[in-house]
């Protein structure tokens, strides 16, 4: 069984969406192996997926390395995947299987107090991220991730969405008039999305328009 560093933390026809749309997910990134499988939702709403048959070794790091890996020992130097929990003056707190705090002074992105960091790039609860973990307290995040949300910062604007599908934010999108003002809906989690803006596309506004079709945390990528 394999942990996938996200979660389904919605219930009824919402958790039922989001489940279908994974188990497309998961059976597209597996293609033509030799396994079968199997998603299930822990007690902490992380997502987990039994896999069986001849290749499920390969299998299992496939979805490793598509979505992250939750494990239960964390490793001095080694990089995970945590989901975006809570932040306060002091840092952030990741959920990977257990509390991993991320200092203020570790995460790398620039100027300003951790509510400033969330603000500047977008960043909604229960989002993946990637981290370094260390023992003494002094967990940083990942240079790779360091390097995906300043590039974000230099795109061409975002809106990030938690609490709602791929399938369901275009939808959203299309519903309130803007189809033509994005490029795409990219996935960072089940529930967590981020729409990438055209160049023409003002994402506040955007932000603005959407809001009041979907129940969800949102926030904006100003480049």
């Amino acid at each position: 069984m394999v942990v996938l560093a996200t979660k389904v933390y919605v219930t009824g026809d919402a958790k039922h969406r989001a489940l279908d749309g994974l188990e497309s997910l998961v059976g597209n990134a597996l293609g033509d192996l030799d396994v079968k499988f199997d998603i299930g939702v822990r007690h902490d709403d992380f997502v987990s997926v039994t896999v069986e048959g001849e290749d499920e070794v390969v299998a299992r790091n496939i979805l490793g390395e598509e979505w992250g890996e939750i494990t239960p020992n964390l490793r001095d130097g080694e990089t995970y995947v945590g989901t975006l929990e809570s932040w306060d003056d002091d840092g952030f707190v990741l959920d990977a299987g257990q509390d991993v705090r991320i200092p203020a002074s570790e995460l790398g992105l620039g100027p300003g107090k951790p509510e400033q960091v969330i603000e500047r790039f977008g960043l909604v609860q229960h989002m993946p991220m990637g981290f370094v973990y260390a023992e003494d307290g002094t967990s940083r995040l990942s240079d790779a991730e360091r390097d995906r949300l300043f590039e974000w910062s230099r795109g061409t604007g975002r809106v990030n969405v938690n609490s709602a599908t791929r399938g369901e934010v275009r939808a959203t999108v299309n519903r309130a008039g803007h189809a033509h003002d994005i490029v795409t809906v990219e996935r960072l989690g089940v529930l967590e999305q981020s729409i990438i803006c055209t160049e023409n596309t003002d994402p506040p506004g955007l932000l603005a328009s959407i809001g009041g079709y979907i129940p969800a945390e949102i926030r904006c990528v100003i480049p």
